[in-house]
């Protein structure tokens, strides 16, 4: 009897594992990298002679209430605004960029940039629209030469050996646009120290886990990093409902950015918890901070539609109260403390 009813149970869920779960595709379209998420969209705005990204323009998406990315004020700040303490962790967090987008002359480090406002066909007005936008992923430094990201951010050799890590681009003062840094603020990834990419788990081990699976990347540059300090993780708690958040990174490409005033939504997924932080494609590898200990609690990765089509044609930043939309994804730091120094 009990076989024949563990046969009975087989036949009803292998063929609604076939039909539910999700299909694989290779970068989906909610992961923060600046490329995938769209947030170069088909850049009109390129300069003559400028490297940019070579990417499609994405498809359009509706504007729908539980598809934003920004949680009611926009909290995203410049270097040179934040707190000494906020600044200090800036320095350890790099931007990375396409090897071909960063060349040496004239005793500099060249970026190869490109105005935010007129790439992205932004709407007058739009917050950081005279900025430049270049880097694709974000990261930040947690041991001597060892860099921590998303693993959509550099998923295998041959992507760790194309990209290049920018320290320092960021804005020293207000209308201070970068587009070089020192030589000595550009790294190699040198290889890939331990990956996971998990975010079409299928549909019975996303229903067990409480959603997609790992995302995370700990590569080693070419050489120790000088002049900044690792950062620490928070391996003694896990984050709970409310706990206070920030993050630093790189949204959309631009110069780095911190942006607080967030909490933890939900904590209960094994590999990651939802947020509401103010986070855009470029942002995947973003360090999440505890704002009460300024330890890591975890990894930007993926979150909602950056922005939507305006009646006018152009393109403004989704916007939702608080509490409103789904959430930005951040894969929890225990998932990858263990490889950390």
């Amino acid at each position: 009897m009990k076989i024949k009813h563990l046969v009975l149970l087989l036949t009803a869920v292998i063929p609604a594992y076939l039909l539910l779960a999700p299909k694989a595709k290779p970068v989906p379209s909610d992961l923060r990298d600046a490329v995938s998420d769209g947030a170069f969209d088909s850049l009109p705005g390129v300069s003559t002679g400028v490297n940019s990204p070579e990417v499609s323009a994405p498809a359009y998406q509706e504007e729908t209430s539980d598809r934003k990315s920004i949680y009611g004020d926009d909290d995203r700040t410049d270097y040179y605004s934040a707190d000494p303490v906020k600044r200090s962790l800036a320095d350890s967090v790099v931007s990375f960029w396409e090897s071909g987008s960063v060349t040496m002359a004239g005793g500099k480090a060249l970026l190869g940039v490109m105005n935010f406002g007129r790439a992205a066909r932004l709407c007058p007005g739009e917050k950081f629209a005279e900025q430049p936008i270049g880097a694709f992923c974000s990261g930040t430094l947690v041991g001597e030469d060892i860099v921590m990201t998303a693993g959509h951010c550099i998923v295998d050799q041959a992507k760790c050996a194309d990209t290049k890590l920018v320290f320092g681009y960021s804005l020293k003062k207000a209308g201070d646009y970068p587009s070089s840094v020192p030589p000595e603020d550009v790294y190699s990834c040198s290889s890939i120290i331990k990956r996971d990419l998990d975010v079409t788990p299928g549909f019975l081990a996303s229903i067990w886990n409480g959603g997609p699976g790992p995302d995370f990347a700990l590569i080693k540059l070419d050489r120790k990093v000088a002049g900044r300090k690792p950062l620490a993780v928070n391996r003694r708690s896990k984050p709970a409902n409310g706990d206070q958040l920030f993050v630093i990174g790189h949204p959309v490409g631009l110069p780095v950015k911190i942006a607080g005033n967030a909490k933890v939504r939900k904590a209960s997924p094994r590999y990651f918890f939802l947020t509401d932080l103010d986070t855009f494609g470029g942002n995947s590898g973003s360090a999440v901070f505890n704002a009460k200990t300024n330890l890591i609690e975890g990894i930007l990765v993926r979150g909602d539609v950056d922005f939507v089509n305006s009646p006018a044609g152009c393109k403004v930043a989704s916007v939702v109260p608080q509490e409103g939309g789904h959430g930005e994804a951040v894969t929890k730091i225990s998932v990858l403390e263990k490889f950390i120094p």
